[in-house]
This record gives C-alpha cells, sequence and structure tokens, in this order.
C-alpha cells in the first residue's frame, strides 16, 4: 500500500456534492460507458432544466426517455425524486447514520443496489472504512498486488480488507488508481 500511495501522491477524493444529482448520476450511468453516461447525464440536464427531486418527478417518463435515458433509468430517477420529495430520504439524517443505516435507505430506491450505495458512501459522504467486495476494479486490484492475479472470492476480500481498516476507502482509492490513474466522480 505504501508503494500505491507513492505512486499517486496528488490523488484527491472529490465530492460534488448534491446527494440527489450524485444518486441521480450514479443511475444514469449504471451499465454504461463514462463517455455515454456523460453524453446522456448532458441530454438529461438540458431536458429536466432543473435537477431538484421537485421537479424531477412531475417529469414525465416518455420526456426522460426521449433524453436518452432507457424507460427503466427513468422509471428509478422518478423512484428516487420520489423519495427525495416525499422525506423518506433525508440526507441531513446521514452523517449521523452509521454506513449499514445509509446503504438500507438507499437501497429502498428501485435502481439502487448496495454497490451503487458504496460508491454514494465513499465519494458523496466521504465515508472512510467502506470496503465495497462486489467492485470489479477492486477484486482486480487486490488481486495484482497480494494475491498473484488471482481473483478473490468475496469472502477472501472481506479477510484481506480488515488489514486496512479503519482506512479502507483509501485502501480503495489507491487500488483502484493503480489500474487506471484517472479519476471517476460519482
Amino acid at each position: 500500500m505504501a508503494g500505491l500511495i507513492a505512486r499517486f501522491p496528488e490523488a484527491t477524493l472529490a465530492n460534488r456534492g448534491d446527494p440527489f444529482q450524485t444518486l441521480a448520476r450514479a443511475i444514469v450511468g449504471q451499465q454504461i460507458s463514462v463517455k455515454a453516461a456523460d453524453s446522456v447525464w448532458a441530454r438529461f440536464e438540458a431536458c429536466a432544466k432543473t435537477l431538484r427531486p421537485e421537479h424531477v418527478v412531475t417529469l414525465e417518463l416518455d420526456a426522460l426517455a426521449a433524453c436518452g435515458l432507457s424507460r427503466r433509468k427513468a422509471e428509478y430517477l422518478h423512484d428516487l425524486a420520489g423519495h427525495f420529495v416525499d422525506g423518506r430520504m433525508r440526507p441531513a439524517r446521514w452523517k449521523k447514520m452509521p454506513d449499514e443505516a445509509v446503504i438500507d435507505e438507499l437501497t429502498d430506491v428501485r435502481g439502487i443496489g448496495r454497490w451503487t450505495a458504496e460508491m454514494f458512501l465513499i465519494f458523496n459522504l466521504q465515508r472512510p472504512d467502506v470496503w465495497p467486495v462486489d467492485d470489479i476494479g477492486l477484486q482486480k486490484a487486490v488481486a495484482l498486488h497480494y494475491l498473484k492475479g488471482e481473483r478473490p472470492t468475496p469472502a477472501a476480500l472481506r479477510e484481506h480488507g480488515v488489514r486496512h481498516a479503519p482506512w479502507r476507502t483509501v485502501a480503495t482509492w489507491y487500488l483502484w488508481r493503480s489500474l487506471d490513474p484517472g479519476v471517476v466522480q460519482y
């Protein structure tokens, strides 16, 4: 780990800020390239005009689909906006909640799974001890640097992560950088 940290001295974890937009961007970007996600996001921004949950929840699904979103992603964005509007999601509480409680609240939204919730903990809430065992990049990096190229099972990866606690987010960040020095923001 010390070698990775020395290789990437300028690496920083950036935060986009707004929880709704961060989660909406994560939904838009699911299962497509970063370039495609940026393009669809730009069209969504132009179509929506304002990216506040109170407005997004009023947009017709067909209008969202016309922005380049799949029908399913349009439904997910509606569900996300609805969770914010009706108070099921209250970001002000998240700072005091344990990671697992935040994950439970986030995964109640259609289209947000554990991996997306963990990325939110890392990139938006900047929690220090997140170890996303389902992340392929983390799996590859641990295999490369610690296991002679052999991909770890989830249990083995969890066990490996113990050595990095309570700073597993930092370890994850540097392990990702070792595979791709480009910084991705969520």
